[in-house]
């Protein structure tokens, strides 16, 4: 007989005081974020190796970051993807600088233990994704690169071992975003892998700006599209590429950022890619057999007027609470997000309705995420910005930076940009790419690592959760794994609130698992329910606001 689910309470110290102030639009100087990349002891720079004669593709593309658990000791530690030159030897890449590990010292404080870590790896690094693949309750790592990625299995007590061979998923394409799964509900995590183009340094071509200087070029210049990957567990450390047997060689893109949910209530966990000027794709899930590329009939390949944009992030969210996810994509410069309302069996594109045309056109975004940051109960948007060709206004080798920005969600379902911009008191302008979202300090609050090119990464202390109350959600498989693709319902008052776990949305990053929410007033939520990824069904009473509730088969 199963035993019945397992409910432990893990007290967090109360949310610190600061100066978020509470106007709807949040004009003046009232920061969100703190920088303190210093003080935190983070002190990274992913490296494009960007040379003076000519320039390469990937150079203007990375990096990635993730926020894992690496230890077990319930805060989240920093894994930073490197990148270095795209013509380096093997031999220089061994000498060069590698991936880098960072420990939570359980303040919000780091110390790099990347030195015998194993986790170093050495490729021109894009991405990472994370996830249990093994079910021992340590989280391991998948490094997407330009060229062979990389599993790292973790081996407790901060070491890793590259299994990739004898896992079978050393993919040797330009891979972007990654993710890990349970497409086929049998309890072990599959692994997805959006590749980009088809590149090498050989193919390379040669663009001008509009000031008849060397710049990078389009995807489009390239006519190379990528296919995805599918790798299947075989739940013995082993994986089988499945791509074709189960339909996702039916339609090729420029991939870059994937997010999974399952937008049709299925009970099957669908799979989501913005792709980089050409169609997005969306690939659902029959039954774990077969996939079906459904963007076009369902009205989320390309906008409303029918344009196919430059798609950089993606992230899912149930923001009208109808109980099923919405999707945005982020995109270039010149084009406006694009927010793709889920009315069950199609997506209706919506984004003038949220406020998000005007305010987000002017940049380039990548990274981004949805998350309550003022704990009002009401999802907030960042979004991690940077140009990829160079700018006329702009000169110099700063040419390509942008300022990052957040929006505030209203009660009226429209986003309205924080000021000051980006959210923090002194300006912060990078190129930008990778945001990988979490708690940080242990203070209740989500805060942000921001990955970005030839400048040191910023990490991003939330000062506006102190204006409400939130709750959070750590929930486990029996293995101990988080459950990813577990779908937590709630109730808060009237609404009724769905949110799932997952670590794998925005652009070539992992984020936390936890499952957070802000309760402004509230002091706790009602009715709590997890469906799990192979469609068990656990309840959990009511739970107190303050705290984050380990919920367990």
């Amino acid at each position: 007989m199963r035993a019945g689910p397992i409910l432990l309470l893990v007290l967090v110290p109360p949310i610190a005081s600061s100066c978020a102030g509470d106007s709807n639009t949040h004009a003046g100087p009232t920061p969100w974020f703190e920088e303190r990349s210093s003080a935190a002891g983070v002190d990274f720079v992913w490296r494009s190796g960007c040379g003076e004669e000519r320039l390469y593709f990937p150079e203007i593309m990375g990096g990635g970051a993730a926020l894992l658990d690496m230890d077990g000791d319930l805060d989240l530690d920093l894994y930073l993807v490197q990148g270095g030159s795209v013509l380096a030897s093997e031999e220089e890449r061994a000498r060069g600088p590698g991936n880098v590990l960072y420990r939570n010292e359980g303040d919000g404080t780091f110390v790099d233990v990347s030195e015998e870590s194993g986790a170093d790896d050495r490729g021109f690094g894009m991405g990472v994704a994370t996830g249990d693949f093994d079910g021992d309750g340590l989280e391991d790592l998948y490094v997407t690169n330009v060229g062979r990625n990389t599993l790292l299995k973790n081996l407790g007590g901060g070491e890793f071992e590259d299994v990739t061979e004898a896992a079978g998923v050393g993919d040797t394409s330009w891979s972007a975003s990654a993710g890990f799964f349970d497409y086929d509900r049998d309890g072990d995590l599959d692994l997805f892998v959006v590749d980009y183009i088809f590149w090498s340094p050989a193919s390379e071509l040669s663009c001008q700006s509009k000031l008849q200087e060397s710049d990078y070029c389009s995807p489009k210049s390239y006519n190379a599209p990528a296919p995805d990957l599918l790798y299947r567990n075989e739940g013995d450390g082993r994986f089988t590429e499945v791509s074709s047997e189960l339909g996702l060689r039916t339609a090729f893109g420029n991939g870059l950022g994937l997010v999974f949910s399952d937008f049709d209530g299925d009970g099957f966990t669908d799979v989501f890619v913005a792709n980089d000027g050409v169609k997005n794709q969306l690939w659902m899930n029959e039954g774990g057999e077969r996939f079906r590329e459904a963007a076009v009939p369902m009205g989320c390949a390309v906008d409303q007027d029918g344009r196919e944009k430059a798609g950089m992030g993606t992230h899912a969210v149930d923001l009208d609470d109808d109980g099923d996810e919405d999707l945005l994509v982020v995109n270039l410069s010149g084009e406006p997000d694009t927010y793709f309302r889920n009315d069950g069996s199609f997506f209706s594109d919506k984004t003038p309705l949220v406020g998000l045309t005007a305010a987000s056109r002017p940049f380039t975004r990548f990274g981004t995420g949805f998350c309550d940051f003022d704990h009002d109960g009401l999802v907030d948007l960042y979004q991690a910005n940077g140009r990829v060709t160079r700018s006329p206004d702009v000169p110099g080798p700063r040419t390509f930076d942008q300022e990052n920005l957040v929006f505030r969600g209203g009660a009226d379902g429209r986003f309205r940009e924080v000021e000051p911009r980006g959210g923090v008191v002194t300006p912060l302008s990078a190129t930008s790419r990778a945001a990988a979202f979490g708690d940080l300090d242990g203070d209740g609050a989500v805060d942000l690592v921001v990955v970005n090119r030839d400048a040191p990464a910023h990490v991003l202390f939330n000062r506006a959760g102190s204006a409400g109350g939130w709750i959070a959600f750590r929930v486990r498989e029996t293995s101990g794994r988080a459950a990813l693709g577990a779908v937590v319902r709630f109730r808060v008052g009237d609404r009724r609130i769905l949110r799932v776990v997952r670590s794998a949305y925005g652009y070539c990053s992992a984020s936390s698992p936890l499952v957070h929410f802000g309760l402004g007033r509230a002091s706790g939520v009602t009715d709590v329910e997890v469906t799990f990824a192979d469609g068990t069904v656990r309840s959990y009473g009511d739970l107190a606001a303050g705290s984050v509730h380990e919920l367990s088969r």
